[in-house]
């Protein structure tokens, strides 16, 4: 359900090749979309959120952090559907994760527990 001041939406930019995009993160994720004209595709995916306050650890966008059980086997899917690794795995509180670059250049994280 919608509520006022809840965060509702992602949208990321999509670099003038929305199929390549949409093949990246269909093979890789799994992601299903919704066409709206020849340049514009929505998805529908869980949110939540949080803010990081290291300014070591900051992203220079904000970061979209998607979910794996298997972090190693999602990082090979992502490499195989052409994401560029842009941090390796890496351990944090709460968990281990690793950055990816999209084909249009965006900056995205998988996380997972332990």
């Amino acid at each position: 359900m919608r509520e006022d001041g809840k965060i509702d939406y992602v949208e990321l930019p999509g670099g003038g090749d929305l199929p390549t995009l949409k093949a990246f993160y269909g093979q890789a994720f799994g992601w299903v979309f919704t066409d709206y004209g020849p340049s514009y595709a929505a998805f529908q995916e869980g949110l939540d959120g949080g803010f990081d306050a290291d300014p070591a650890e900051a992203t220079r966008a904000p970061l979209v952090v998607l979910y794996a059980h298997d972090l190693e086997a999602m990082e090979a899917k992502v490499r195989a559907a052409g994401g560029k690794i842009t941090r390796p795995i890496f351990s944090f509180p709460g968990g281990r994760r690793f950055h990816f670059a999209d084909p249009a250049g965006n900056e995205l994280a998988v996380w997972s527990e332990g």
